[in-house]
């Protein structure tokens, strides 16, 4: 425990900034779960107000958005390539 006057007060902050940290981290991590392409503006900005507070990393904010842009983008650019079917092989017995 802090015996300094300034080191208890320096505890009494750190503790309710560690509460402040975990709760936007937890919503940051809900939000991404539920995520769906109507949400992604919410889900942009609670990422993007972690990362300016430096709970989490901005090359890890950057990577968050990268995937959800990715997930949730439209594929009408997109041409379907024909799918290849899958040949099963048979495996041969050997006899002893």
């Amino acid at each position: 425990m802090p015996i300094k006057k300034t080191a208890k007060k320096a505890l009494r902050s750190s503790k309710r900034k560690r509460k402040h940290n975990l709760t936007l981290l937890k919503n940051l991590k809900t939000a991404t779960k539920k995520a769906n392409a109507k949400s992604l503006p919410k889900v942009y900005s609670l990422i993007d107000k972690v990362a300016k507070n430096h709970i989490i990393h901005k090359n890890k904010a950057a990577r968050l958005k990268s995937k959800f842009a990715k997930k949730f983008a439209t594929p009408a650019t997109e041409e379907k390539k024909p799918v290849a079917k899958k040949v099963a092989k048979t495996r041969k017995k050997t006899q002893k």
